[in-house]
């Protein structure tokens, strides 16, 4: 038997993967050690392999085979645009994609008027104007705190994650239109579910029975 090889996005939504699957029977002890300088986890007797990668590339290893399934946020597979099967919402880390801005950008959103679009998601925001909203504007990359851009007229909106919307309202932003809800989703690589079809269907039936 081949092993099965998980990407998970490093962090919170690893750690809350590996609590997912270890009430289904899957354990992987050696990934528990803070110190561990390993790259990639096993566990022998269930033929698995992890390992803990940036978000952003994880739906790069799943669609090139380096691993057979991922764990990452609904948000990357959006922007990262792979070519992979997303078969299963986890039901964690939600959240959800919004246009934020100063209550007078709200106009300029109803009027469609050519406004500047700051994100760390230039291709979710791109997708949101362009073929929803059908509205022409600029879209600027920005890599750190995004809230930052209407504040100093680098643009009038930004496209961000928000949980809570705290930070918003601490800045005098507030979310103007919602683009699209998230949450940590499962991803197959394309051949993989062909040749193990059989043992992801078991792994995502028993993962369907924890998803609350």
């Amino acid at each position: 038997m081949r092993y099965l090889t998980f990407a998970l996005a490093k962090g919170r939504l690893a750690k809350t993967t590996m609590k997912m699957f270890e009430e289904i029977g899957i354990k992987c002890e050696e990934m528990k050690d803070e110190k561990t300088r390993k790259l990639i986890f096993v566990n022998e007797e269930l033929k698995l392999k992890f390992f803990l990668a940036k978000a952003g590339d994880v739906p790069t290893y799943v669609e090139y085979g380096a691993a057979d399934i991922g764990v990452v946020g609904k948000d990357t597979i959006l922007e990262e645009g792979r070519k992979l099967y997303e078969v299963l919402d986890l039901n964690f880390g939600k959240c959800r994609m919004c246009v934020c801005g100063p209550e007078s950008a709200r106009a300029l959103l109803n009027n469609h008027g050519m406004i500047r679009v700051a994100s760390k998601y230039p291709n979710i925001a791109k997708d949101y104007f362009y073929n929803q909203k059908h509205q022409t504007v600029e879209i600027i990359k920005l890599n750190g705190s995004v809230e930052l851009a209407p504040i100093v007229g680098l643009s009038e909106v930004i496209v961000d994650i928000v949980e809570t919307g705290s930070t918003l309202k601490e800045n005098g932003l507030t979310v103007l239109e919602e683009v699209c809800p998230l949450s940590a989703r499962m991803v197959v690589n394309q051949v993989s579910m062909k040749m193990e079809d059989e043992r992801i269907r078991k792994l995502i039936n028993e993962l369907k029975g924890q998803i609350k």
